[in-house]
Order: C-alpha cells, then sequence, then structure tokens
C-alpha cells in the first residue's frame, strides 16, 4: 500500500514498488519536533512562570486577576484561595490560579 499520491499515479501497471516506511517515520518524528517546540514547550515554559507568580504570592501583593479584578492581598490561605480586597469596604475570596500578575505597589491607590 502507498501513501503517496504520486506513486499511485505512475504505476502503469507494472510491479508496484514498496515504498520506504523509513521515509514515513522521519516524516512523522520532524512534524512529532516541530509541534514539541512551537506549541508544547512554550506553554511548559508559560506555566511554570505563572506557578512562580502563584507561589511567590504575599499579604500586601497588589495583584491582577483574569477577570480584570485590582485588588490587594489580604489572606493567603494554603487550600489555593486567597482572599483580596478591591477596597476598603469589599472583600473577595478567588483560587490562586486566576491571578495573572503581581502589579507594582501603588498601583492601586494611581488607579
Amino acid at each position: 500500500m502507498s501513501f503517496f499520491i504520486f506513486e499511485a499515479v505512475a504505476d502503469t501497471g507494472a510491479t508496484a514498488q514498496s515504498s520506504p516506511y523509513y521515509s514515513l517515520v522521519v516524516m512523522l518524528v520532524f512534524f512529532g519536533l516541530i509541534f514539541y517546540l512551537m506549541i508544547l514547550r512554550p506553554q511548559q515554559k508559560r506555566a511554570k512562570i505563572h506557578q512562580e507568580l502563584i507561589t511567590s504570592l504575599s499579604k500586601g501583593d497588589e495583584i491582577l486577576t483574569t477577570s480584570g479584578l485590582v485588588g490587594r492581598v489580604v489572606k493567603v490561605v494554603e487550600t489555593g484561595y486567597i482572599v483580596i480586597a478591591l477596597n476598603d469596604t469589599n472583600e473577595v475570596i478567588i483560587k490562586r490560579d486566576f491571578i495573572t500578575a503581581i502589579l507594582p505597589n501603588g498601583t492601586m491607590k494611581r488607579l
């Protein structure tokens, strides 16, 4: 069985040559390597950086969440949640995973 169309078209009914399977294997390895380098590796780097960001959270940090909320960390709970103060009266409990960035101190006052 031939996987290449040009071999099937070129066959005139004489003895069909068996296609070398090593070329197919090389092509699959090549595309797998490209997939890894262009998609998987950068995603793993981003996940590692985000995990470091989450573990470095401490009380008093000003953060930005994925939903766009800006607040100051009031309490860090070991179960994976944090309490953030949006202003003097409102506090919100969110999962640590939804933090996008740690902002410089004083950002909330400038807004």
